[in-house]
């Protein structure tokens, strides 16, 4: 072994006893304070997400924004999807839609939006009214008929989780900095896509009824995307956290719009019932994007 080597596996063993040390899993006593920080490490411990560094309007020599689909099915993006059964594994360990709704619950992420223009914010009763369905049974309708009121045993609640997302969508600013003579891309809102509530409770009728669920602003939520871990398939001491994982793509999106003329209209719209050429298209839009920086470098 040489010493090249040498130095390569100690810095790995310093980072897996750092990122064990944060997770507590060492040191623990007990179970229950395995992935809880000691008072010590919190004091010795600034970790935050990484901020934006400020960009003036004259800086950006050229700006695009476009709509990305993330589809859950493909390997690269199964770090966005599971765990999907959180009975039988660790707290610390959620899908990316456990931690947004569990953020707004709390309040930790108010700036939510019905569209990806953000010009329509919601409230937790509005979401909620699209994440749960109530049912009434038949024996719930003739006690309500009967007697004025339904037992809470005659009433089926369905409520969408993390298994129930089929798909992300994204909302992006890429734009070319003058003073860093590169381009560069701005994640500005994400949504998480499913069939509604009301299907779980109907789904004999084999309908497709996806919708998008809500938008987050996705410079406010950051902060608890940092706190929250994604999987690492490639070192389980080191995971990632959601807001670096998005930031810098580590995942695979299919442009389904962009800004154009046309009112923003989609790729589906000008290019009907033909799967294929719409993702030729998609590359079309990312090869253009890309042209973009090589043609600024091109004398």
């Amino acid at each position: 072994m040489n010493l090249r080597n040498v130095v390569l596996c100690g810095i790995g063993l310093l980072m897996s006893v750092g990122a064990f040390a944060q997770i507590n899993i060492l040191n623990a006593k007990t179970p229950d304070e395995i992935g809880k920080k000691t008072e010590a490490q919190i004091a010795y411990d600034n970790d935050e997400p990484l901020p934006y560094g400020y960009v003036d309007e004259r800086d950006v020599l050229w700006s695009k924004t476009t709509w990305e689909i993330i589809d859950l099915d493909e390997r690269v993006n199964f770090p966005l999807y599971y765990p999907i059964d959180t009975n039988n594994i660790g707290a610390e360990r959620r899908s990316l839609y456990d931690v947004l709704v569990r953020g707004i619950k709390k309040g930790d992420i108010e700036h939510v939006y019905a569209d990806s223009y953000f010009t329509e914010k919601r409230t937790l009763k509005d979401i909620e009214a699209s994440l749960v369905y109530s049912d009434t049974t038949d024996l719930g309708i003739e006690q309500y008929n009967a007697e004025g009121f339904v037992d809470p045993e005659y009433i089926r609640k369905f409520t969408l989780d993390a298994g129930d997302v089929e798909e992300w969508r994204v909302r992006g600013y890429w734009y070319l900095d003058k003073r860093q003579g590169e381009l560069r891309y701005r994640m500005l809102g994400l949504c998480p896509v499913a069939n509604e509530a009301r299907s779980k409770a109907f789904e004999d009728d084999g309908v497709d009824a996806k919708v998008e669920l809500f938008w987050v602003w996705f410079p406010g939520a950051r902060k608890i995307l940092h706190e929250s871990k994604a999987f690492n398939r490639k070192n389980t001491s080191m995971p990632i956290t959601y807001d670096h994982l998005l930031n810098s793509r580590r995942f695979h999106g299919v442009v389904y719009k962009e800004d154009n003329v046309q009112g923003d209209r989609g790729v589906a719209e000008y290019i009907n019932d033909n799967a294929l050429m719409q993702l030729l298209e998609s590359d079309r839009i990312r090869e253009v994007i890309r042209n973009i920086e090589i043609d600024l470098w091109n004398y």
